[in-house]
């Protein structure tokens, strides 16, 4: 037996909460929010601050964003953890959490993550990072930068050019994983996005670096959310049903996307068979799957790399609708980062929105049966990838 598969089912997810607008603006500072969120998902879980002995946060600046928040939140903590993989990076906390939990040396740890680009970009702040030229010397700086590859859409249209050279897939395949995407946030009143839209429509949206155009690219907006974690012991007496830590897996292949090995193939396929093979469960296994959609082509990607589809077939799978309400594959239910909300880093809300699911409380778009859901983070450009396998107590 491995280590991951030591730690099934010994912690679960235990509160939530997410704060999103119509609008894509949210009033209060990036401080304030985060703190919001975990006050909110500590009382979902029936939990108090007090309960605290673990702080996971890459928001703030610094050298030590956790710390940053513990002390915010009036806490001396046992354990923190800053680390920052981009959009996985909440994946990752949770991997680091639940193992924490299992050894005994974390009792209740929570998630944080809060951003504000598009409110800081209108009060003439920076806003979206990618919006600035990457200062300093950096690797990108000196050997990317130079050959004006527009970041990150560039980096993505480099993986769909290649996808589509090497297996033959389309823009209007590609266009349907956003069609999908509407049609679950039409049924989200919270979404950014809720006009329903067409392939046609897709294809008709500015091209923003070729092959991607304007709706194959994620939404810019404001978001925070924050998840609590503690022992699937302790779970069983709290406020709302747990979603049990299966399994977890990652891997990190590169930095630069001029270093990506094949840009066609993600280390989702190590994350994936790690948290598969941890979980005791394979792809047909899951009901509802929460991915990671900077862009449409990320999508295409992990459905392949996860198993989800044989690789190469990704847009063929797509194309008929099966990632949308009624389909045989209901994905990103909350109508993701491409209708729902993106402030920067999207797997936050993968995360909260997993959970929602095997508790049904989704409403309208609610998964019939969910008893077990994937999470899967991304982060930096195809970089950083995070699985995180979640189930009911019947899948303990």
């Amino acid at each position: 037996m491995t280590v991951h598969e030591g730690l099934r089912g010994q912690a679960a997810i235990v509160g939530v909460a997410d704060a999103v607008s119509p609008t894509g603006e949210l009033d209060g500072s990036v401080q304030a929010l985060e703190v919001a969120m975990i006050r909110e998902a500590l009382d979902d879980a029936g939990l108090t601050i007090g309960d605290v002995d673990a702080v996971f946060s890459c928001t703030w600046a610094g050298w030590a964003p956790s710390l940053g928040l513990a002390e915010y939140l009036g806490i001396a903590p046992r354990w923190t953890d800053s680390t920052q993989t981009g959009g996985s990076s909440f994946e990752v906390h949770v991997e680091h959490a639940a193992a924490a939990i299992a050894l005994g040396l974390v009792d209740v740890a929570v998630i944080a993550y809060a951003g504000t680009p598009r409110s800081s970009f209108k009060r003439g702040g920076s806003g979206f990072a990618s919006r600035q030229t990457m200062p300093g010397l950096t690797p990108q700086a000196e050997w990317e930068m130079p050959y004006g590859l527009r970041m990150p859409m560039g980096a993505y249209a480099l993986a769909a050019s290649r996808h589509m050279a090497e297996y033959g897939t389309t823009s209007e395949q590609m266009a349907q994983i956003a069609v999908d995407a509407r049609r679950w946030a039409a049924m989200n009143p919270r979404a950014r996005l809720q006009e329903q839209i067409s392939v046609e429509d897709v294809l008709a949206s500015p091209l923003e670096a070729s092959p991607l155009r304007k709706l194959d690219c994620c939404l810019v907006t404001d978001g925070a959310g924050a998840v609590v974690l503690t022992s699937a012991e302790r779970a069983r007496d709290l406020r709302k049903p747990p979603a049990l830590v299966l399994g977890t897996g990652t891997c990190h292949t590169h930095s630069m996307i001029s270093q990506m090995p094949d840009l066609t193939t993600t280390g989702a396929v190590v994350s994936g068979a790690l948290a598969f093979a941890a979980a005791g469960l394979g792809p047909d296994d899951v009901d509802v799957v929460e991915l990671y959609d900077s862009f449409t082509i990320t999508v295409l990607l992990l459905l392949e790399d996860l198993g989800f589809c044989p690789k190469g077939e990704g847009g063929r799978f797509v194309a008929e609708g099966v990632l949308g309400p009624g389909g045989s594959r209901p994905a990103n239910t909350t109508g993701g980062g491409l209708a729902y909300t993106h402030p920067g880093m999207f797997g936050i809300f993968l995360l909260v929105e997993a959970v929602r699911q095997l508790r049904g409380e989704c409403g309208p778009r609610q998964v019939a049966g969910a008893e077990v859901a994937l999470a899967h983070g991304s982060g930096g450009v195809l970089s950083a990838m995070s699985t995180v396998i979640l189930g009911t107590e019947a899948t303990a």
